[in-house]
């Protein structure tokens, strides 16, 4: 009896599992990482090989592979980044890619943060209604308004002298800075970004600021604070958390965005890095996929360093807002 009690095991759960059903179990949780882990770090690994490919190919061997040169191992790389010819201007795509990038995401969480304290702490009329507005317009994807924001893009050159002639009382002011916002354009890619990303971080935010309790801004508004002050001196640094989450996902989605991108920017010394590297593998008979996967591995370093710099902050915005209420 003694030695069939030494082989009984209690789990957290108040359960009796014999010492066998113990292995078996932990054999089958580790079975499912494993099968994980791999079918995550696959297309990684595949990357990599590729990119240190010399013949520019996704076909490889392990003879082809030890066969090259420590020379030929980073001719991809050596290529994109050395370009004297200008074919293909890598250092101008990154450029343009955090331009975009880096503006969207500021604009993204000032203006979302702004309205999402709109939102939570005053009670307005049409309130509620244009919550559920901003729900409903990101039902909808967007690529289903891609012709119609290509349409707009397109009219915005021309207002520089529509405004003019419409209003000559203003035609003293040059107009000119509105190129600036239209087709082929890194400011109208921003505002295209800035405008898509507003709908669901509003109501990101506001969740998050709900939390927050009103007493803070009721005892700072008895200490004669005002709007402003409340938010941008208590309530801003208390929803950094939340501003993080948003800001990586900002910067993720337009540094890795192809679809605008593509639509609006017209001239190669426009192009995001993501345009600049579809080029690599749109020819029919031409298709480099060694420096696309080159290009690829490098463009995840600012994602990378992105999460690496605001871990902490995203794990307390996305906990904080899963124990909420």
């Amino acid at each position: 009896m003694s030695s069939k009690a030494d082989n009984k095991w209690v789990d957290s759960g108040g359960m009796v599992q014999s010492k066998n059903e113990k292995i078996t179990g932990f054999a089958i949780r580790m079975t499912i990482v494993v099968i994980a882990v791999v079918f995550a770090l696959f297309p990684v690994f595949f990357i990599v090989l590729s990119a240190f490919n010399p013949a520019g190919t996704l076909r490889f061997t392990a003879e082809s592979l030890s066969s090259i040169t420590s020379q030929q191992l980073f001719g991809n790389f050596d290529a994109l980044v050395n370009n004297p010819s200008g074919l293909y201007p890598f250092w101008t795509w990154i450029r343009n890619s955090l331009i975009v990038a880096v503006t969207s995401t500021v604009l993204t969480v000032l203006v979302a943060s702004l309205s999402a304290y709109s939102f939570s702490r005053f009670r307005f009329y049409g309130r509620r209604t244009l919550l559920l507005g901003v729900l409903l317009i990101q039902v909808f994807p967007n690529i289903l308004a891609i012709v119609a924001i290509f349409l707009m893009m397109d009219q915005i050159k021309n207002l520089a002298t529509a405004i003019p002639e419409a209003l000559p009382f203003l035609a003293a002011f040059d107009w000119s800075w509105l190129a600036l916002f239209g087709l082929n354009s890194l400011g109208g890619l921003i505002m295209v970004y800035l405008g898509g990303a507003m709908g669901v971080n509003v109501w990101l935010m506001k969740g998050f600021f709900d939390t927050i309790p009103r007493e803070i801004d009721e005892s700072a508004m008895v200490d004669g604070a005002t709007h402003w002050q409340i938010f941008w001196l208590l309530i801003f640094p208390l929803v950094r958390p939340i501003l993080a989450v948003v800001g990586v996902l900002a910067f993720i989605g337009t540094f890795n965005e192809f679809v605008m991108a593509r639509l609006i920017l017209r001239d190669k010394d426009n192009w995001t890095l993501m345009v600049g590297l579809f080029n690599f593998i749109n020819q029919d008979f031409n298709r480099d996929w060694g420096k696309f996967a080159a290009g690829a591995l490098l463009a995840s370093i600012p994602v990378v360093g992105v999460y690496l710099a605001l871990q902490r902050q995203i794990v307390g915005g996305l906990t904080s807002g899963a124990v909420k209420g």
